[in-house]
């Protein structure tokens, strides 16, 4: 009886092919077996089932696909999704998997064609199988293997006829390399990527090896073309250039380099007597030079983000369309990087990064994340058992993907520790590869890696690390090294839920300083499972909404794309801070200075608009005559670009109204995809803040003890009741908020998390007392106190009312902290509750920064102007309900009630002793709490009033749920403040 292999075994593949690359094209026959796959689930590993059973009276599944996913989101015949970010679901005893096991069996018959068996090969190609597979031919087993998201190929030669054939898989959940794909997503199972048959001729080609270097300095390609195995009669041809050559020899030529900028291909014809290969070129070089990381001599900066393979209900098994509708949306929002976190992504992403100009950091299917929580102890990584098969998952990758322009650079892997391995692959990469960077971030000291990389630090150290001062290591020559080596961000603005804040403190580090190469944020997809309630209402599941015993909640909702592929306001954040054309206030008052980002292009493709903004309106509108070399930065005087109108504009203008200057980047070509308000870059600076009103000079009118201020009703404890036709809820000052994702995770360099800190001040369960109502000087004036239970943090407030008309009131707002605080306040502000039956359908008018929500960390993307939209379309739906829609910079906002209009404009506004131009303006169908107890968007139902939070400041985003939290400058802290607001109906 012969042994096989088990899912246990600490082996590498085998009866399996060598590893080569995926080719893109060729003319050797193939047959293609996605679709509907016979499929039965087992509990255990030793399912009993012979391989030469048919399955005949056995369900279906789609292959590609997941077993749990098949039936989603109405069934889930085959078990259900499971997610862990760091824990593994199953007893950490490496490599032995628990009895308890789901297993599928796999059958579908295989149809061989008769020439087929005339001469060459017969083979099985599985482009990724999660976790182990076996794979029987007419119930002759033949082989093992392993790299869930690496390619296997099984020669079936010797076990197939002419005609049909039965092709039998099965496939465990869990086995030996579980320990090794610990990588922060579903546990999902199945062979999910493409599987096909394959005819490899005997005199074919198995594997090219493709060098396409650039000379910069002579402008000319260097091409040579490896084949194997070797044959003289080989033939290379680049039909573009010109080209003929034979394998192995180097030719040089007049090229066009390929750049993400630029991503210039040409295709390179391979020929044998027996097969014809086409793949396609970019001539690139990619190099440290002085610690600097560049491509074709000019300094590479990576404006990137992680991708995760995912789809709401497909799971990893994307189809091409997604892939493609991945890459055109990073292409809109001005990313020009990936990192393929944390696996190699399926071969026909990496042709679309190749042919739309995307950077890739290809990372080797290796994570071990779980053996942290256990000091690394057994860690695969530093066990020697394991060194064959993890060099057999790096050298799978390199093998199949070296010919891609696109990949700048290898990763061993994430966050596996680090150990005697890491030598051992990184070794194998230089030797199949030495034109690349090995990167690797849990290689602290660099002893193995090229660049130095790390996740999630404080812009603080990333400004020593540029500059040169990080803390020396012990070792002194592997400091003296790794002080040489470019610096990248591999994970940084972990963008889960509403966020993620502060990108600016990093990108301007990487604007400022060659050595910092830039970063990957954290990361591209919102990882929800479309799923149902019991009652059909369709949601996004995250961890734990499908039974799991252990989960990690909503960490894996922290995309910045939802999984509706709605672009959350967060990737617009990033669009305006990656853009291409940098425009930012300027060091002086009035100026404005542009950056152009590209590394080889001009901004000749670009017009440079400006319009001075008053009111929402634009008043001046003319373009800047200026074209920037790449690189190339200058500062732009607003009194240059308007001459002697800009006294005479400013002097036409009311002085309670903002004035700013706005200029664009736009495309000269009308059809470029890009984000329309943003362009290829945007940026803007005030030039004149709004003067408050002037004071309010009419009475107050009491009749029956209720006081009459303009169309605002007062009772006798000094609260709103009705404002015009529209009865009065609730108003009261506010400091809390429906927390973020990052609000509720402490940060890892803060003491206390924000919402930790709002909860001990009592914040999410404010009241109100009230200590006098007096009539002073005209005006109503309440005294106040506002706090919450168990506390002695609370606010001292004084509100007062003056009528201007009797269509019109001013209500001015005073706060002051008592108490000693825990931390920071989430908002410093008035919260006022109107009864309005369909407060969603209300418009809402308003002059300002928009359109899109933004927050004091994240604001990049908000324009001065005029916006409208609903109460409905200012709510972002994030996957797990949490503050949102916010809109800063209000200084006039028209709410359009069922009892007629009312116009909020704002007056002084103040926080401690700076002015801040224009309120914060939220409103919503349902209240603080009702968003901050929902666990999905569903459960969030209209109550009635349309909420609206009228704030002088509210806390930042951050990045708390991973890394750092709000910066200082956009921290709202106990402090005195002043809200102005004139409300007229």
């Amino acid at each position: 009886m012969t042994t096989h292999p088990t899912h246990e075994s600490l082996l590498p593949p085998t009866g399996v092919r060598a590893p080569r690359f995926a080719a893109p094209t060729t003319d050797a026959p193939h047959v293609p077996l996605d679709g509907d796959w016979r499929f039965r689930l087992f509990p255990t590993a030793d399912t009993g089932v012979d391989p030469g059973d048919p399955g005949e009276d056995w369900g279906t599944v789609p292959v590609p696909g997941h077993w749990q996913l098949a039936g989603a989101p109405d069934a889930w015949p085959h078990g259900r999704p499971a997610y862990t970010n760091v824990l593994y679901p199953i007893p950490v005893d490496p490599p032995r998997a628990p009895r308890d096991n789901p297993t599928g069996e796999y059958r579908r018959t295989v149809t061989v064609p008769d020439a087929w068996r005339d001469g060459g090969r017969v083979v099985l190609r599985f482009e990724g199988v999660d976790s182990w597979f076996e794979v029987a031919v007419n119930g002759r087993v033949l082989a093992q293997s392993h790299g869930s998201r690496l390619p296997t190929e099984v020669d079936v030669t010797d076990a197939v006829h002419a005609g049909e054939n039965l092709l039998a898989v099965r496939v465990t959940q869990w086995s030996a390399q579980t320990y090794v794909e610990d990588q922060d997503q579903w546990w999902l199972s199945g062979i999910f990527r493409d599987v096909a048959l394959l005819h490899r001729p005997d005199d074919g080609i198995e594997h090219v090896t493709l060098h396409a270097a650039y000379d910069h300095t002579t402008g000319e390609g260097v091409l040579r073309v490896d084949v194997e195995p070797a044959r003289p009669d080989a033939l290379v041809e680049v039909p573009a250039l010109g080209l003929r050559a034979r394998p192995g020899e180097e030719t040089r030529a007049p090229v066009e380099p390929w750049s993400a900028e630029s991503p210039r291909l040409y295709d390179v014809v391979v020929r044998t007597p027996g097969e014809t290969v086409t793949l396609r070129a970019g001539f690139r070089t990619v190099a440290v030079v002085d610690g600097v990381l560049t491509l074709n001599g000019a300094p590479l900066v990576l404006r990137g983000v992680n991708r995760h393979e995912f789809a709401p209900t497909d799971g990893r098994a994307v189809t091409r369309e997604t892939m493609l509708a991945d890459v055109l949306a990073m292409k809109r929002h001005h990313v020009n990087a990936v990192r393929t976190s944390h696996y190699p992504p399926h071969p026909h992403f990496l042709d679309l990064c190749d042919e739309h100009g995307l950077y890739v950091v290809d990372e080797n299917d290796l994570e071990t994340h779980g053996f942290e929580l256990l000091g690394w102890r057994d860690n695969p990584t530093d066990d020697p058992r394991w060194e064959p098969l993890l060099v057999d998952r790096v050298t799978r990758m390199v093998r199949r993907d070296a010919h891609h322009p696109a990949v700048v650079m290898w990763s061993l892997g994430n966050e596996a520790g680090v150990g005697c391995n890491v030598a051992a692959m990184a070794a194998a990469v230089r030797t199949l590869d030495p034109t690349r960077p090995v990167h690797y971030e849990g290689d602290r000291t660099c002893e193995h890696a090229d660049v130095y990389s790390r996740m999630y630090p404080t812009s603080q150290e990333v400004a020593l690390i540029a500059r040169g001062l990080e803390d020396p290591l012990p070792d002194a020559a592997l400091d003296t090294r790794r002080r040489a080596m470019p610096f990248v961000l591999c994970e940084y603005a972990h963008a889960m839920g509403n966020g993620p804040g502060g990108l600016t403190g990093y990108l301007d580090l990487v604007d400022d300083h060659p050595r910092l190469a830039g970063g990957f944020v954290w990361e591209w997809f919102d990882h929800g499972i479309a799923t149902r309630t019991p009652d059909g209402e369709p949601y996004y599941g995250y961890g734990g909404d499908f039974g799991e015993e252990l989960h990690d909640g909503t960490f894996i909702a922290d995309g910045l794309l939802l999984p509706d592929r709605t672009p959350s306001p967060g990737l617009l954040e990033l669009a305006a801070a990656y853009a291409p054309v940098r425009v930012r206030a300027g060091a002086q008052p009035g100026t404005l200075e542009l950056r152009n980002r590209y590394a080889f292009t001009s901004t000749a493709h670009a017009r440079l608009v400006s319009t001075l903004v008053a009111d929402g309106d634009v008043v001046a509108e003319g373009e800047v005559d200026r074209v920037l070399a790449p690189d190339e930065r200058v500062e732009v005087r607003l009194a240059d670009v308007l001459g002697d109108r800009l006294d005479d504009l400013l002097a036409a203008t009311d002085p309670t109204t903002a004035v700013w200057w706005v200029l664009r980047a736009v495309p000269r070509d009308a059809g470029a995809d890009v984000p329309a308000h943003l362009g290829l870059g945007a940026g803007q600076v005030l030039v004149r803040p709004p003067a408050a009103p002037p004071r309010a000079t009419g009475s107050v009118v009491t009749v029956g003890g209720v006081r009459r201020v303009g169309p605002v009703e007062l009772d006798a404890t000094g609260r709103p009741v009705r404002i015009g036709g529209t009865a009065v809820r609730l108003a009261r000052v506010d400091a809390w908020r429906a927390p973020t994702d990052n609000d509720r995770i402490r940060s890892w360099y803060d003491p206390v998390g924000d919402a930790e800190a709002w909860e001990r001040a009592g914040l999410s369960r404010l009241h109100e007392r009230v200590d006098d109502v007096a009539d002073v000087a005209g005006a109503v004036v309440v005294t106040s106190r506002v706090a919450g239970a168990a506390t002695d943090c609370g606010l001292r407030v004084r509100t007062t009312w003056r009528t201007v008309d009797e269509r019109t009131a001013d209500l001015v707002v005073e706060l002051t902290p008592e108490g000693r605080w825990p931390g920071t306040v989430a908002r410093l502000g008035w919260l006022l509750a109107l009864e309005q039956p369909d407060a969603g359908d209300v418009r809402v008018d308003w002059t300002g920064l928009g359109p899109d929500e933004s927050y004091a960390d994240s604001r990049l993307a908000a324009l001065a102007g005029r916006w409208q939209h609903t109460v409905d379309a200012l709510q972002t739906r994030y996957t797990h309900p949490q503050e949102n829609g916010a809109r800063r910079g209000v200084t006039r906002a028209v709410l359009h009630l069922a009892g007629g209009p009312l116009t909020l404009t704002a007056g002084e506004v103040r926080v401690a002793d700076r002015a801040v131009p224009g309120l914060e303006l939220t409103a919503r169908p349902w209240s603080d709490r009702a968003l901050a107890d929902a666990r999905h968007p569903h459960e969030l139902v209209p109550d009635g009033a349309l909420w609206l939070h009228l704030d002088a400041v509210q806390h930042g985003l951050g990045s708390a749920a991973c890394g750092p939290g709000v910066e200082p400058d956009a921290a709202a802290r106990p402090t005195t403040a002043t809200l102005q607001v004139r409300l007229q109906v």
